[in-house]
């Protein structure tokens, strides 16, 4: 059950990061919550655009996705990838109270407090979840890896 639910999540999740559209990396936004550093080690897709291989700062954006229907304002944020203080691209995650992870994970299986967890997932195609814990908000994002 926890696994239909986390695939659905997954489906939403990715349909989300299709269907919002028209926003810009280069112009940075005010940032909300700095989540941490993060090293990407393959060249991956955020929002649809390349991004490289290497370590990242990720913020929170103020930008708010437009809501899908079923889904409330807060559960998907966009989240900025930086080096230095340039933003090099941008993803939409997945953002998970305390509550909503009790409902579709494991128990400790989510990363502890400003830890973040890089992940494969296995499927046919190869997906990168970067999972933040920031301040007991979790915060989902699926990137892409380039062909």
């Amino acid at each position: 059950m926890k696994r239909k639910m986390f695939g659905a999540l997954l489906t939403g999740l990715l349909t989300v990061g299709v269907a919002v559209t028209g926003a810009q990396t280069k112009g940075a936004t005010k940032a909300t919550a700095t989540l941490g550093t993060v090293k990407i080690a393959r060249n991956v897709l955020a929002d649809g655009k390349p991004l490289a291989a290497g370590s990242y700062t990720l913020r929170v954006s103020d930008e708010m996705p437009a809501p899908v229907v079923g889904q409330s304002a807060d559960e998907a944020r966009w989240v900025e990838f930086l080096q230095g203080t340039t933003v090099k691209g941008r993803e939409m995650a997945t953002v998970l109270s305390k509550d909503a992870l009790k409902q579709m994970a494991k128990k400790d299986s989510s990363p502890v407090p400003t830890d973040v967890r890089v992940e494969m997932l296995k499927g046919e195609d190869q997906i990168m979840r970067v999972w933040f814990n920031h301040a007991g908000v979790q915060y989902l994002i699926h990137l892409t890896v380039a062909k």
